[in-house]
């Protein structure tokens, strides 16, 4: 009797009927269906479940969906050329113009707005300047490119503002794993350019007593000179001792010159003949009108962190600074 209500209820449906059991499944539960004939099985996963989308195959590779398959893309016609899109060429991309060359009352101008209105500090600008002279170094003389074993760097410092951020400049390229010496003769009574040399010497960067005359002897020694004597504000052929003397002494040595803002020597504006001649020139904010003579090797801008109002207001026409580069070269 149970044989033949399994028959009965076999006919009516097929999945009435108790298929084999399960291994590994505990107590023996969760039948089987089996696939009979008349059973219309749609599509299903390895697992027997009606996937929504495909078949995924027990790799894990998914079939193709259900429905139409989407239309194929035309092929191109044997020997016609494919058309690709033009590259954007140097000559199509919109060309910068350059920077402007500032004369010396345009420079203290801005200067004057940064104090004045923007509420810049003499210290703050001062602490830019100078560690954007030292970012110049490091590009211009990286540690692997210097001729000698130790990485040494003298900066002369005059007494005014550009003796300062030469005093900043020495400090963080001792920061950078450079070794600077200072020369810095005739020391400013100002607060704030005592606290810079006080900062260098609790770095144990050492100050010289003096500057050799006999020019070998620098050239052996460093690697480069970092020219911070005369700025800007310094009238043309500055001839009051210590800075005659240092002149005197750069012009004739072979290592290679960095001027900061204004060679030392140059009028701002005209630039000079008489001054020294530097491989790499760092412009201050925007290159002055005396840059345009300047025939070194690379000229290096340090401007970006100027406002936009005051770059417009001036039309300076800063260059790109890539990044987060505070200095760029020209």
């Amino acid at each position: 009797m149970p044989a033949e209500r399994a028959g009965a209820a076999g006919a009516a449906s097929p999945r009435a009927a108790p298929g084999p059991l399960q291994p590994g499944v505990p107590g023996g539960a969760a039948p089987v269906p089996p696939r009979g004939p008349g059973r219309q099985e749609g599509p299903r996963c390895s697992r027997g479940i009606r996937s929504r989308r495909g078949i995924r195959s027990r790799r894990g590779i998914r079939a193709a969906p259900e429905g139409p398959a989407p239309p194929e893309a035309p092929l191109q016609p044997p020997g016609v050329p494919v058309a690709v899109p033009p590259a954007m060429s140097s000559a199509s991309c919109p060309s910068r113009e350059p920077p402007r060359y500032l004369s010396k009352a345009e420079a203290e101008a801005i200067e004057k707005e940064l104090l004045e209105d923007y509420r810049f500090g003499r210290q703050q600008l001062i602490e830019i300047w100078g560690h954007a002279c030292a970012v110049a170094v490091t590009k211009a003389f990286p540690l692997p490119s210097l001729p000698r074993k130790q990485p040494t760097v003298l900066v002369v410092c005059g007494p005014a503002q550009n003796g300062a951020i030469g005093l900043v400049c020495a400090r963080h390229l001792r920061s950078f794993d450079y070794e600077p010496t200072i020369f810095y003769p005739k020391r400013s009574p100002d607060p704030l350019y005592r606290d810079f040399t006080t900062q260098c010497e609790k770095m144990d960067i050492p100050f010289l007593s003096y500057l050799p005359t006999e020019v070998q002897l620098i050239n052996d020694a460093y690697n480069a000179v970092v020219d911070a004597v005369l700025g800007a504000e310094a009238e043309v052929g500055e001839g009051r001792e210590p800075c005659a003397a240092i002149l005197a002494t750069l012009k004739h040595i072979r290592i290679p010159i960095v001027s900061l803002d204004v060679p030392s020597g140059w009028d701002a504006e005209s630039g000079g003949s008489g001054g020294i001649s530097p491989d790499v020139l760092v412009s201050l904010a925007a290159p002055k009108e005396c840059a345009r003579r300047f025939l070194g090797r690379r000229h290096f801008v340090a401007g970006r962190f100027l406002p936009y109002d005051v770059q417009k207001k001036f039309e300076l026409n800063p260059p790109e600074y890539p990044g987060t580069e505070c200095v760029v070269a020209l």
